[in-house]
């Protein structure tokens, strides 16, 4: 008995830590945009690729590394993917170049997929089914304090140390759960051991993934549509071929037999598709429109992720309780109506509004997520944990990823490859406005595939007194 609370103690803890770790890293370097891009001399669509280079990279390798993970082991995967992420670390700090940045953030995408498809799965397997949404509840919210200090600490070092002490803070927590993991779990767990590992499939899934998303950020210019075509023809040529594959990189029938477990996936991607760019435009607007710095910017933005951080745990419970489809609908709802809000900002808007549309925006966030990633992994069997994992991963990877491609196409089509000067500053409001609009459309699509998802639990148990 004790062996097994030390495990499930030491299993949340590297959750805990490595969930902290991505957030925190993403949402600094986002607080330190402008900083890079005047140093590194970076253009508007240029800057944008900081962000989504991490966002494809993680996107494209997390499911065949959450399959990986379930045949090799999952600790061994989640300690190489720290080791690279830290490797990349050291590397941006160094960068002399835009380019060779967004080379290093390529590699601690896939870094970070190798945590992303591991963390999740390893607590999921040591907890028993009741307590799942508690957990998932704690370790979600290390990702919203992740989200907290991110642009807090990190517009403090970028205004004090320079936005490179952001990627060597990095190293630092990265070394902790490395240690943590190494010295304090000594189990392993790999349900789908002595299977083949599907290759091909995942060669097929990575290129046809990685056109498809480069193609719709090339949009509307004529290589966006000749990279679209062989992307979604590659997607086709990929459902056949795990049809007929004995251990394919994917289970197609998680999606086919398990509508909880489709639409849940669905509504997570819409979701990060309609709320991921918000904070980047947010904190260009705060740094550029209303001439804050990153300091002071970063301590705005925090408005949104303590409200997340202060109710994740909380849905997290009632979530074991209560149908998750009724709580994730409802919080999908609170964000369209965040969004809609959103798209009349303007030069004039006050600090407080934004700040009460951010804290609004992180209610509906938390209501959404925490019931819905239970969802998720309560409708599939133990031995996909791992699968189920990198898909959920993937949703919130190509979501985010599709956020960026939609306000990279607006900064290219209102803005162009240029710096975000004074004189652009109007076309920067009208592509934000346009963003906006786009982010409320889709959330509202979420609302519907939320609410059609039907019943993880065939009775709802009361709710606690």
């Amino acid at each position: 008995m004790d062996n097994n609370k030390s495990l499930k103690r030491n299993a949340l803890l590297i959750a805990v830590l490595s969930s902290f770790l991505t957030p925190f890293m993403g949402s600094s370097v986002v607080i330190s945009l402008p900083a890079i891009s005047h140093e590194l001399s970076m253009d508007a669509v240029s800057l944008s690729w900081i962000s989504t280079a991490f966002l494809f990279s993680a996107a494209a390798f997390l499911v065949p590394i959450g399959r990986a993970a379930d045949i090799y082991g999952r600790k061994k995967i989640f300690i190489w993917g720290i080791i690279l992420d830290n490797i990349s670390s050291i590397l941006g700090a160094m960068a002399q170049s835009g380019t060779f940045l967004i080379v290093c953030r390529v590699l601690q995408g896939m870094g970070g997929a190798m945590i992303f498809g591991t963390g999740l799965s390893i607590v999921i397997a040591v907890y028993p089914p009741k307590d799942r949404g508690k957990v998932l509840g704690i370790v979600l919210t290390a990702t919203y304090i992740g989200l907290t200090l991110g642009p807090v600490l990190g517009g403090i070092m970028t205004d004090h140390l320079g936005w490179r002490s952001i990627f060597l803070s990095n190293v630092v927590i990265g070394l902790v759960i490395l240690i943590t993991a190494i010295w304090k779990i000594k189990e392993e767990w790999a349900e789908a051991r002595g299977e083949k590992f599907d290759v091909i499939g995942s060669v097929i899934y990575v290129l046809s993934l990685v056109l498809t998303m480069y193609g719709l950020l090339r949009l509307p210019a004529m290589i966006g549509f000749t990279l679209l075509i062989p992307g979604i023809a590659g997607f086709v040529f990929f459902v056949l071929w795990i049809l007929k594959t004995k251990n394919p990189v994917m289970e197609i029938h998680l999606f086919r037999n398990n509508r909880p477990f489709l639409f849940s996936n669905i509504a997570a991607l819409i979701n990060y598709s309609a709320t991921f760019g918000v904070t980047f435009l947010i904190s260009l607007y705060l740094q550029y429109i209303m001439k804050f710095n990153a300091q002071h910017a970063g301590l705005i933005l925090i408005a949104q992720p303590v409200v997340m951080a202060g109710f994740a745990a909380i849905t997290g419970r009632l979530s074991d309780r209560i149908e998750p489809r009724i709580l994730a609908s409802a919080g999908m709802m609170s964000l369209t109506i965040g969004l809609v809000f959103l798209v009349f900002l303007d030069d004039q808007s006050s600090l407080h509004s934004i700040v009460l549309n951010l804290m609004f925006l992180g209610f509906g966030f938390a209501l959404f997520i925490s019931p819905n990633t239970n969802a998720i992994m309560s409708s599939v069997e133990k031995r996909f944990y791992g699968v189920a994992s990198g898909i959920m991963g993937t949703m919130r990877l190509i979501g985010q990823a599709l956020s960026m491609a939609i306000v990279t196409l607006t900064f290219t089509i209102y803005i162009g490859r240029t710096a975000i000067t004074a004189e652009h500053h109007p076309n920067l409001l009208e592509s934000m406005k346009i963003s906006f609009v786009i982010f409320a459309i889709l959330c509202f699509f979420g609302v519907i595939a939320s609410l059609v998802r039907g019943k993880i639990r065939k009775d709802e148990a009361p709710l606690p007194k």
